[in-house]
């Protein structure tokens, strides 16, 4: 059983379990198989700290872009600390890097949405790939509120792109039961969230959002499309027009 097949029976078989008995499941089902990435805000914080405090078999993995605040690297080091368990970093194939920033300049990305995408697969999704290859569950900290976009997840979901199996424990989440995990639990998390800052990524690319802005306001804020993201979740495989979520 593959693919769209076992979406569908793990979203019928496992709706009434809890998240640590689904990635017991998991774990169980697909050993030595299932992977987490994290970029360390706030949701990724909660399924860290059930992934640790639980002491399940999973790979914990983050993609560093190069350009990430110096606040994020910090509660990186924070959660080493406090769960003396091992999170792998992936980072951009140095030569591509090089080559765009020689061509182009530090600051392509504010020129054109084409840029803006060149430049988060190079350092976002040719990584991810790395980080994906050979496993066959992925775990992401995606919110159904989080944007329009995500509204119509499921928490199983088929990636086509990535040829892997997507697991999103904190769907049905609100940001309101995220900090409460984050308080109650004493999870470390990124000092930029209380700065207004919701959404973190590359510091070029993101701001506080303001009094009654989207979610997703602060994440390439230049740009008029609606839905931003950047690539991690499309469902294609190269930059350029989006087939997918963007």
């Amino acid at each position: 059983m593959i693919g769209q097949n076992l979406v569908d029976f793990l979203n019928e078989e496992l709706k009434e379990n809890t998240i640590v008995e689904k990635l017991n499941y998991l774990e169980d089902a697909h050993r030595g198989s299932v992977v987490f990435t994290t970029s360390f805000g706030y949701e990724d914080q909660v399924i860290t700290d059930i992934i640790f405090s639980n002491n399940l078999d999973i790979k914990v993995v983050t993609l560093d872009t190069g350009r990430l605040f110096s606040e994020t690297y910090k509660v990186y080091n924070s959660t080493l600390d406090k769960y003396k368990k091992p999170i792998s970093v992936y980072f951009p194939p140095a030569e591509k890097v090089e080559e765009m920033v020689n061509k182009k300049g530090p600051f392509s990305f504010y020129e054109s949405l084409e840029n803006r995408k060149e430049c988060c697969f190079i350092r976002k999704v040719i990584p991810l790939k790395r980080a994906l290859a050979g496993n066959e569950i992925w775990i992401t900290g995606l919110r159904a509120s989080q944007s329009e976009n995500r509204s119509d997840l499921q928490e199983f979901e088929w990636d086509e792109g990535n040829q892997i199996i997507k697991y999103n424990p904190l769907l049905e989440w609100s940001l309101e039961e995220t900090i409460q995990y984050i308080k109650d639990n004493n999870v470390p998390y990124n000092i930029l969230h209380d700065r207004g800052f919701v959404s973190i990524g590359c510091e070029p690319c993101t701001r506080a959002i303001k009094p009654g802005e989207d979610f997703r306001a602060g994440r390439w804020w230049w740009e008029q499309n609606s839905g931003k993201e950047c690539g991690l979740h499309e469902t294609q495989a190269s930059p350029g027009p989006s087939k997918g979520r963007e």
